[in-house]
């Protein structure tokens, strides 16, 4: 493990922020070292510290493809223009800038919003964890992984397909916390049917809250739902340590093609003025919310990203933001999405280096498929998503584990599969190691012609550490294996999870913070009625 991978947060965040070249910048530390002791948090389940990667960027575009990338994103945003919907605020802060403002279409000049976003948003930033030792740094040169957001369903081997509940969402939390692969306890890891939508954000926040201490993503449902997720981060952070410091990070998804609505506008404002992060997202299925063509769905996605991206900066400059890209192929015969599939790979490397060239942190890829179980189709997909992932350099990783149906089921048994393949991604993207040791010249002499190095003292000082060990794959004998039940992937995977449950012990959390957490809660449940529709 090199240098970088091994150095203390406390180091990580002096890095980043030395590193950083704009004011605006998130994650310089503070706040008093007692109450970072109070929120708890000890050493926990063995974790990988998150990417940082010693290998180059695949590139896919020639500088001159990516200006003209550029040129047709900024023609986008001029001439065309990006609708932003039901939020008269958002028109009237864009009209003092200097937008042209249309009805609800915005046409911003040439450049603006590409201006906004290099002078005032930071390259990168740590999101502190409660647990110091859990926060990262999101942005160049490192990734990080997060779980699968969003699904109603689940499935199990044991139980099926079915729709949601509050048990399973902490038991996902559960899980990614006891997860080496996962750096990120994720937001909607799952959507709980069972508690009303206007109550449920506050049961989850607090699952991440109380089952891990890793760092984890607010609630965007609604505005008032994002004011719930930045009071309930302050009680367990401290209102001064929010304020400057990045503690949450939350996804706002543009609503393609073109358009921005009030709905996440509203939970982008309230975390831009908090100083918390916004991913910024077009949701594209292309050849539906975006041509056919993948530099026609880059323009679009590079137009939609850097507009909700320039905005948070008018809303409170220096907001950390993060452009994300999440597009998709769809059937032509069908009209159902895809994944692993050529085309959405080369607009995921296309985006990340235009993410690159803008100077903010990218959020892309994934273990994506449209496999109903987790199955070889399942495995192919999302192995053709993720390597595109961890080369093409995305720095936020959503739907990394547990992904099933094109995003409508969290499956436990992909989950596993899921993160022990991104601990397989740590050694890929360390590289070559050309150290003494890892040159291996002493046991190339040792050894000599004719013999094996089974023996050889270089083997026996590096075998538990030489090679990667899968938690999931069996590389036993036939016999063996036959033997053991004759299980296949998703059996053992099934027996891993329940293992993981059954191994859980909750992080410390400081009862006194945890009492006011609950109190909060209960107080915001008793001032509204229950409400199960959107």
């Amino acid at each position: 493990m090199s240098v970088r991978d091994t150095e203390s947060t406390a180091e990580a965040e002096t890095t980043a922020d030395r590193s950083g070249r704009r004011a605006g910048r998130r994650g310089r530390g503070g706040g008093k070292e007692a109450r970072r002791q109070a929120r708890g948090g000890g050493s926990g389940p063995e974790q990988l510290r998150y990417i940082t990667r010693e290998v180059p960027y695949f590139n896919v575009l020639t500088e001159e493809g990516l200006s003209i990338i550029e040129e047709n994103a900024d023609t986008i945003l001029e001439e065309i223009g990006i609708e932003f919907r039901d939020d008269p605020e958002a028109l009237e802060i864009w009209r003092e800038a200097g937008a042209e403002v249309d009805g609800e279409r915005v046409r911003i000049p040439r450049g603006m919003a590409r201006r906004l976003i290099r002078d005032n948003a930071p390259e990168r930033f740590v999101q502190h964890a409660r647990n110091p030792q859990r926060s990262v740094t999101i942005g160049d040169p490192h990734t990080v992984f997060a779980p699968v957001y969003g699904p109603p369903f689940v499935r199990t081997l044991d139980e099926g397909r079915r729709y949601a509940t509050m048990a399973d969402f902490r038991n996902i939390v559960k899980l990614v916390y006891m997860s080496r692969g996962l750096h990120h306890s994720g937001g909607t890891v799952c959507e709980p049917v069972d508690v009303p939508v206007n109550k449920r954000h506050l049961d989850m926040v607090y699952a991440h809250i109380k089952h891990s201490d890793k760092p984890f993503m607010g609630s965007v449902t609604a505005p008032e739902r994002a004011e719930d997720s930045v009071e309930m981060a302050r009680l367990v952070f401290g209102a001064d340590f929010v304020d400057s410091n990045v503690v949450l990070i939350n996804l706002i998804n543009a609503n393609s093609p073109m358009t921005w609505d009030g709905t996440m506008l509203g939970a982008l404002k309230t975390y831009a003025r908090a100083g918390q992060a916004c991913i910024c997202t077009p949701f594209i299925l292309a050849g539906a919310m975006a041509p056919v063509t993948i530099a026609g769905t880059l323009a679009q996605t590079l137009a939609e990203a850097m507009a909700g991206m320039a905005f948070a900066q008018l809303v409170r400059p220096g907001a950390p933001v993060v452009f994300g890209s999440f597009a998709s192929s769809i059937s032509m015969q069908s009209g159902a999405p895809t994944f692993g599939t050529p085309e959405p790979a080369l607009v995921l490397y296309g985006a990340a280096a235009l993410a690159r060239r803008l100077g903010v942190p990218f959020r892309s890829g994934g273990s994506l498929c449209g496999s109903k179980i987790p199955d070889a189709q399942a495995a192919y997909e999302s192995a053709n998503t993720l390597l595109p992932t961890v080369l093409g350099g995305v720095n936020f990783t959503l739907h990394s584990a547990g992904w099933l149906e094109g995003g409508l089921v969290s499956s436990f048994e992909k989950l596993m599969m899921d993160a022990d393949q991104l601990a397989m991604m740590h050694p890929m993207l360390r590289g070559v190691d050309l150290s003494a040791n890892g040159q291996a010249m002493d046991a190339l002499r040792e050894v000599g012609p004719g013999s094996h190095f089974l023996g050889a003292t270089h083997t026996q000082n590096n075998f538990q550490t030489a090679f990667f060990r899968s938690e999931v794959a069996d590389n036993n004998s036939f016999e063996q294996w036959e033997t053991e039940g004759g299980l296949d992937t998703a059996q053992r995977a099934n027996t891993l999870w329940k293992k993981k449950l059954g191994d859980y012990q909750a992080p410390e959390l400081d009862p006194g913070i945890d009492e006011a957490l609950q109190d909060f809660i209960q107080r915001k449940k008793d001032s509204m009625p229950d409400s199960f529709a959107t």
